[in-house]
């Protein structure tokens, strides 16, 4: 099982995390925003992180809240990162993302994602007719690191305004020619399944809880297993690369291996399992999901 966290991302810093709030620096700003996996006590006092926050999250309920400004900052800010270990066919400053102080909590990236994006670039460059699948792919940086290095990219997620925010996204990496979908995951894929079409390239970060855009219910737990024999039907066995990311407070890395062992087996791929975390600046580690890869190149 392999631990594995960003370890070249200047944009961006976990500087602390405890009490059920993360400390993070997006670029030049720094926010406190909830963290549900943060149980432990804080490292740095609250004084210290008052001091050094630019704007702190206050919850109005579970799913929105406000965002209280302790210092003076944008609505929105753009930060980047060089995907991938060969220089980045983006020019110099790699994949650009524009961030804002949504109210959800969210500022618009996961950078404990930056690690697959790394892995995606690096398994697609040099494959040109190479199509890349991104399901649940919130705003865009899987599909904009698949893009960059040449593949063709289909992008799905059931929220339009994300979608918007995702071809921003590419817009300001300087990159064009992803197709854009608003729609059920599920849904999708199935529909790929009749077309007969296949992908080299899948990924797909489903969430605990969540609905497609004409109210299509999706469970973590309840659908998992129906998605990924789906999604194995339309991954080419000749050469792929999966990977499933599961953010569940209750998944062990063992539930993606049970669901990926069969399909391993069968098409002779590399399977690997593990976790996402990040590493703070005050020395805590922060979990942040589990993850299994299915991995084959001729």
């Amino acid at each position: 099982m392999q631990l594995l966290s960003p370890t070249n991302f200047s944009d961006y810093e976990l500087i602390d995390c405890g009490d059920f709030e993360k400390l993070e620096r997006f670029g030049k700003y720094i926010t406190i925003r909830p963290e549900p996996q943060a149980v432990w006590p804080k490292i740095y006092s609250e004084s210290e992180w008052e001091k050094l926050a630019h704007v702190k999250f206050v919850p109005r309920s579970s799913s929105s809240g406000d965002w209280k400004r302790i210092k003076q900052m944008p609505d929105q800010w753009d930060i980047t990162y060089l995907v991938g270990s060969q220089k980045s066919k983006v020019e110099s400053h790699g994949l650009v993302f524009r961030l804002g102080l949504t109210s959800f909590k969210h500022v618009g990236i996961f950078p404990e994602q930056a690690v697959n994006w790394d892995k995606i670039y690096s398994f697609l460059h040099n494959k040109p007719k190479a199509k890349f699948l991104n399901l649940f792919a919130y705003t865009g940086g899987a599909s904009i690191a698949a893009r960059s290095a040449g593949a063709e990219v289909t992008h799905v997620d059931s929220i339009k305004q994300v979608v918007t925010w995702a071809n921003e996204n590419m817009q300001k990496s300087k990159l064009d020619n992803i197709r854009w979908l608003v729609d059920d995951a599920l849904k999708f894929v199935k529909k790929e399944l009749r077309r007969g079409n296949l992908y080299q390239g899948i990924i797909l970060d489903p969430p605990a809880f969540g609905h497609g855009p004409n109210g299509e219910k999706w469970k973590l737990e309840d659908n998992i297993s129906e998605m990924i024999a789906s999604v194995l039907q339309i991954l080419d066995p000749k050469e792929h690369l999966l990977i499933l990311n599961a953010y569940s407070l209750g998944f062990s890395a063992l539930v993606p291996e049970n669901l990926l062992q069969p399909f391993a087996t069968k098409n002779k791929s590399e399977l690997t399992i593990g976790e996402l975390y990040l590493n703070a600046k005050s020395g805590i580690k922060l979990p942040l999901g589990v993850w299994g890869n299915l991995k084959k190149e001729i």
